[in-house]
């Protein structure tokens, strides 16, 4: 029963404002002022309550968090009603999390209504509204809406609609009664299903069955039609990876407003519809697909799921809780790259199908797992394929709430051979559960059967006393017994038979399997072994007065042909079949044999006493069975080659309800991955694609119907190539002139026999096998008499068969004969010290043991300790009668010793070498490639770093123009080198810089050139004259640079009105004209650049040459006088410079005028031209003031003034000296 809540206008009335539209659905903003000041915001939510549907009596909790500035006050309210009671509602703030809550504990239908939530501050208000659904418990009379629902009819229907057609568990039903859960599963189900939920019921009559289905189907579907305009995609309840259940369907409704209803077994259920509220059932909606998740599974979670839309129901599905344990879990598989792995696990009852989990995926059959069940359904294997290092992980079995996992380790293959290759697919497996499965499985279903046999012995015990009981009582007693007896059986699991068969055909079955009683003649019909069926179903009580059945008939499969036979124990009773009487006795048991049975003795049998009655039905049918030549045909090995596919084909009569297996070594085989299985009506066929070795074994089809099975073996030997040989490898002679070699046959034989065996060798010390043997499979020896005294060998030994030749067994290298070591060699002589390195020889020794020297081992020891260091391995000889020690220490002696090696190994070490000390020898100072000319950019950084060798260490000086060095230049000297640094070159650095070093053993010196220059001004204004015909005379004016550099040169470049394009004409011009050829006819353009070690500057362009110049002028025009005279200016300012104390200061500016201007620094207003601690210089307008350590004292303002005869130029910058 539900509180309704009733949702009232969301506006107050009067309220004036702007309307914000918020990020969040649902929220309404209202903004009290047009522009909101900068850095404020109105309040808005982030996260709003979500509306709630609870059972009475939980805590409900509604959540919401804002934002805003200044922070919005959060208040609370209800549409009918006050919040005011702290009893009944909690408002409360979490500063750390920021979230507003309302709790309402101890929740009452009452308080089901419209909540909001309001956000206010001075500039705004934020709403939202949450309705809270309170689902009721029990009915309670004294509701003051009671009497309005009573007073209307159609509300009191409705009301009384809201009700689950499947009834509680607490609800007893009738006697024969057919629970309504049967239908509403089925109405849920595909037909494929109908069949297992008819016989999980005990229906038997299909016919009628699925007329009634078909009825409820078509009224079903007119009620949907008020609320539902589509539903698809049904997807039944199951268990989720992740340890929740779900079930899902995609629902199209009329009105989406409609209300949703959950109900577990008749019982309506709370739910949430927000997935951050952790509740245990939850229902979530993502467009039309609606999912419903039930969390922290539980056995009481079993049971009947219906979803209801309004009053009409949608979908049910029926959730199973196996209550199986593992006897043997999982366990950790560690495989190597390209094998198999293999996880297995036995459970404590037996389950076709149970789901393998993998890193968190549910797995299925295909190319890559194989999932396989044994026959008895108890052990369950996974089988991961082809292992790569992404199939690393946990895995895990799961089976209902039960799960066991376990890791797969897969180790890379870091085998040399096939780096850089594709590595091939292994045919091993790795991994299993290290116990015997199969014994374990076996012991387990001994006690399965012992448990059901108990309790088939305690019902019968039951009905026994029932029996004596009913003998002594009355007609009244007998009555009441029956019924405190009919209680005692359903506690212990015995149902009643006679009233359920009389009203549903067969319920008697299911009800006997969930007491555990096992239905006898239904194993022995279906294994066909036994020629006579007899069941004994529990006890059939009426309660008429004293007669009574104490045990019924029930429905058996019997074989034509075959005698049968049903009984039922009775007081007085007379046999019908069908409604003809066949055979009566009076006493306590009643039996009806059959001699012969055939098909016109199917039928209905009856017995009756008095009013009490009990029904069996019998079929009639023939055991399966093949023909003989296709059992004979099916029975021969098929055999095939690893990777090739393997088919098996089995033709059998046509059957109806028969059921066709195929297993491998006793594991039932499905379709999917490397396996297909076709079934068709009148054969069946297996495929195994892409063999290995591992797939060899038995292979059994398995024909079954209700009356028995038939089965058929066959073979399946998958061949390839074999094993290796077994080792060791046992050398049982090993002399100087023969090696004889032993060794075991392979233990896979790769499905076919061994055919020859097959021998390389490889001799010590060189890269090419041999082959020296190949013989046939009966020899596993090999006597090798090719062998040269004290020399090593390795074997291969390979087996073969008619697939190919096996991986080789290796043995380790084997020395023909004794070791016989070399001699002693002469001790090294020492050629060459260093500080680094000591260079030794020495010569062979006299004698080499009989075979040839490999090499030899060198030893090192130094002064003062009495260990020797070996300077290489044996087995890493030094070829040469030379080597270069450099593991040594400056200033520490040396002693040295060596040894010869051979084959057998390293000989007696020679006598010492003399002491040596590791220290350079005197060396006259020499330079290491130095570069003779630089040229550096005027600004730029010279750096001049020169490396040298001598010894002792030589003093270095450096000098420029054969005078020593500024002392403002850097000079920095490091061990076989020296830099000299200038930190910004000007022109006055250009010269000839020479670097001397000097020691005891002599001294040496080097000149480098080193030039600063700039990219040069463009020359003057050009000009044209012809003074010859056919003669052009190019002067032009030289560029202000051509003073001062001397390698400054100039170019020339011509176009004319033909050609079009630029071309040189002269280069390397130290003048200043140059004649050119010209055409008449023809316009021509000339330009000049000048150039020097840097590039070039910018072009000066003559004036056009004309076409029609074909006279040499006769007057010649004066020359313009040209002055150079002008006041001083200041092309280049000075900068700001704030150096740390300390450092070192370079400061510049650049002047022009002509005459040279004369150019004062002053530092504050005063002179400094004349201090000694500046160091000032002019070069060519280029003003430099240079200081070596900048002071406290150098701080302040400084000031360049230039003066000649036409005027005066000044700048000025500040100096900023930090601490």
């Amino acid at each position: 029963m539900w509180k309704k809540s009733k949702v009232s206008d969301q506006t107050a009335t009067g309220q004036v404002g702007i309307k914000k539209k918020s990020k969040v659905p649902g929220v309404m903003i209202t903004q009290f002022i047009e522009e909101l000041p900068e850095g404020k915001s109105h309040p808005d939510f982030i996260r709003k309550p979500i509306s709630l549907t609870i059972q009475e009596g939980k805590l409900a909790i509604f959540k919401a968090i804002v934002v805003g500035d200044p922070t919005p006050t959060v208040t609370w309210a209800r549409n009918n009603g006050d919040i005011s009671d702290p009893k009944k509602y909690q408002t409360k703030f979490d500063p750390n999390s920021r979230e507003h809550t309302i709790e309402m504990p101890n929740v009452s239908p009452e308080q089901a209504d419209t909540y909001k939530c309001f956000a206010t501050n001075e500039f705004g208000k934020a709403m939202v509204t949450v309705i809270l659904n309170i689902i009721e418990v029990g009915f309670k009379k004294n509701k003051a809406n009671q009497e309005s629902i009573a007073t209307d009819l159609k509300e009191l229907k409705a009301v009384l609609k809201r009700k689950s057609k499947v009834r509680p568990k607490t609800e007893v039903r009738k006697d024969g009664e057919i629970d309504p859960k049967f239908w509403e599963i089925l109405l849920s189900s595909d037909k494929k299903d109908y069949e297992r939920i008819c016989a999980e019921y005990g229906v038997t009559d299909f016919r009628w069955m699925l007329k009634k289905l078909n009825e409820m189907k078509k009224e079903r579907e007119k009620e949907q039609a008020e609320f539902i305009k589509s539903i698809s995609t049904l997807k039944h309840i199951d268990v989720n990876p992740d340890g929740t259940a779900s079930f899902e369907l995609n629902l199209n409704l009329l009105d989406p407003s409609s209300k949703i209803f959950i109900y577990k077994d008749g019982e309506m259920i709370p739910y949430s519809q927000d997935l951050d509220i952790e509740m245990k059932h939850n229902l979530n909606q993502v467009g039309k697909k609606y999912i419903f998740t039930i969390r922290d599974l539980v056995p009481d979670d079993a049971g009947l799921y219906q979803l209801d839309i309004e009053d009409v129901n949608v979908f049910s599905t029926e959730f199973k809780i196996p209550m199986v344990d593992f006897l043997i879990k999982l366990k950790d598989v560690k495989a190597m790259e390209r094998e198999d792995a293999i996880f297995e696990c036995v459970l404590s009852k037996p389950l076709s199908k149970i789901m393998w989990v993998g890193k968190n995926n549910r797995l299925e059959q295909g190319e890559k797992y194989d999932i396989t069940v044994s026959e008895d359904k108890l052990i369950h294997r996974l089988v991961v394929k082809d292992c790569m290092q992404v199939d690393k992980g946990i895995y895990a079995a799961v089976v209902g709430i039960k799960s066991c996992n376990a890791w797969l380790i897969v180790e890379a293959d870091n085998n040399l051979d096939s780096k850089g290759k594709k590595k091939p697919r292994k045919t091993t497996q790795a991994g299993g559960a290290g116990a015997d499965l199969a014994k374990i499985a076996a012991e387990q279903q001994v006690k399965l059967q012992k448990e059901r046999d108990e309790r088939i012995a305690a019902v019968k015990t039951a009905s026994a006393e029932k029996e004596a009981a009913g003998a002594v009582d009355n007609s009244a007693s007998a009555s009441s017994s029956a019924e405190s007896s009919s209680a005692e059986k359903e506690e212990a699991g015995v149902v009643d038979n006679s009233a359920s068969a009389s009203s549903t055909g067969d319920s008697s079955s299911a009800k006997k399997e969930e007491a555990g009683v096992v239905d006898n003649s239904a194993s022995a019909s279906s294994t066909g072994d036994r020629s006579s069926a007899k069941k004994e179903a529990a006890g059939v009580v009426d309660n008429n007065d004293r007669t009574h059945c104490t045990s019924g008939e029930s429905n058996v499969h019997i074989v034509r042909g075959e005698p049968a036979e049903l009984a039922c124990n009775l007081s007085t009773s007379k046999a019908n079949r069908d409604g003809e009487k066949l055979y009566s006795k009076v006493g306590d048991k009643q039996e009806l044999v059959i001699q012969s049975y055939k098909d016109s003795s199917s039928g209905q049998n009856r017995a009756e006493v008095i009013e009490c009655k009990t029904d069996a039905m019998e079929t009639a049918g023939d055991l399966p069975k093949f023909d003989p030549d296709d059992l004979h045909k099916f029975s021969k090995n098929v055999v095939v080659k690893v990777g090739q596919t393997a088919s098996f084909k089995m033709p059998f009569p046509p059957q109806d309800s028969s059921e066709i297996n195929w297993f491998k070594d006793g594991t039932e085989l499905f379709d999917g991955g490397r396996i297909k299985v076709v079934k068709e009506l009148n054969q069946s066929r297996l495929q195994i694609k892409e063999c290995l070795r591992s797939y060899s074994g038995e292979i059994k089809i398995q024909l079954k119907n209700p009356f028995g099975t038939a089965e058929a073996f066959s073979r399946l030997i998958v061949v390839d190539k074999p094993g290796p040989p077994q080792g060791p490898v046992e050398v049982t002679d090993s002399s100087s002139s023969v090696i004889e070699l032993k060794w075991n046959p392979p233990s896979d034989t790769g499905g076919s026999e061994v055919t020859n065996y097959l021998v390389e060798r490889q001799q010590v010390g060189q890269s090419v096998w041999k082959k020296v043997w190949d013989s046939s499979a009966n020899r596993l020896s090999f006597r090798d008499r090719n062998v040269s005294h004290g020399k090593k060998y390795i074997y291969r030994i390979y087996a073969g068969n008619s697939e190919g030749i096996s991986d080789p067994l290796e043995t380790e290298s084997i020395m023909a004969g004794t070791l016989i070591f070399p001699g002693q060699p002469a001790p090294p002589k020492v050629v060459g010290v260093f500080k680094n390195c000591i260079n030794l020889t020495w010569t062979p020794p006299e004698k080499d043991g009989g075979t040839k020297i490999l090499g030899y081992q060198l030893e090192k020891r130094k002064k003062d300790t009495n260990q020797w260091v070996t300077l290489n391995q044996v087995n890493d000889p030094i070829q040469a009668l030379k080597y270069a020690v450099k593991d040594v220490s400056e200033g520490s002696e040396y002693e040295f010793r060596v040894s010869a090696i051979n084959m057998s190994g390293a000989g007696e070490p020679s006598a010492p070498s003399v002491m040596v000390c590791a220290k350079n020898p005197n060396i006259r100072p020499r330079f290491k490639d130095p570069i003779d000319f630089m040229v550096v950019r005027a600004g730029n950084s010279i750096r001049i770093k020169v490396d040298y060798e001598g010894s002792p260490q030589p003093d270095i000086t450096w000098l420029k123009n054969d005078e020593s060095v500024s002392p403002w230049v850097n000079i920095i000297n490091v061990e076989d080198a020296s830099t000299l640094v200038i930190p910004s070159s000007k022109y006055s650095d250009s010269g000839v810089y020479t670097i001397m070093a000097k020691n005891s053993s002599g001294q040496s010196s080097f000149d480098i050139q080193v030039r600063v220059a700039d990219e040069p001004m463009p020359p003057g204004p050009v000009e044209l004259e012809q003074v010859v015909y056919g003669k052009v005379i190019i002067t032009w004016a030289p560029s202000p640079d051509q003073g001062k550099d001397d390698r400054l040169h100039y170019l020339v470049e011509e176009r004319d009105s033909n050609t079009r394009v630029w071309h040189t004409i002269a280069d390397r011009l130290f003048c200043n004209t140059y004649t050119a050829s010209v055409h008449s006819g023809r316009e021509y353009h000339f330009r000049v650049y000048a150039r020097n070690d840097m590039g070039f500057s910018d072009p000066s362009k003559s004036p056009t040459w004309g076409i029609n110049e074909l006279r040499v002028p006769l007057v010649k025009s004066l020359p313009v006088p040209v002055t150079l005279e002008r006041p001083p200016s200041i092309l280049v300012p000075l900068k700001v410079h704030s150096p740390p104390q300390g450092y070192q200061l370079y400061m510049t500016c650049a002047v022009r005028g002509f005459p040279t201007p004369h150019v004062t620094w002053y530092l504050n207003g005063n002179c400094i031209n004349s201090n000694n601690t500046y160091y000032i210089t002019n070069a060519y307008g280029v003003c430099s003031m240079y200081i070596i350590r900048v002071g406290p004292e150098h701080s302040g303002e400084y000031r360049v003034v230039a003066v000649n005869s036409f005027g005066r130029a000044e700048c000025s910058t500040k100096l900023r000296v930090k601490d």
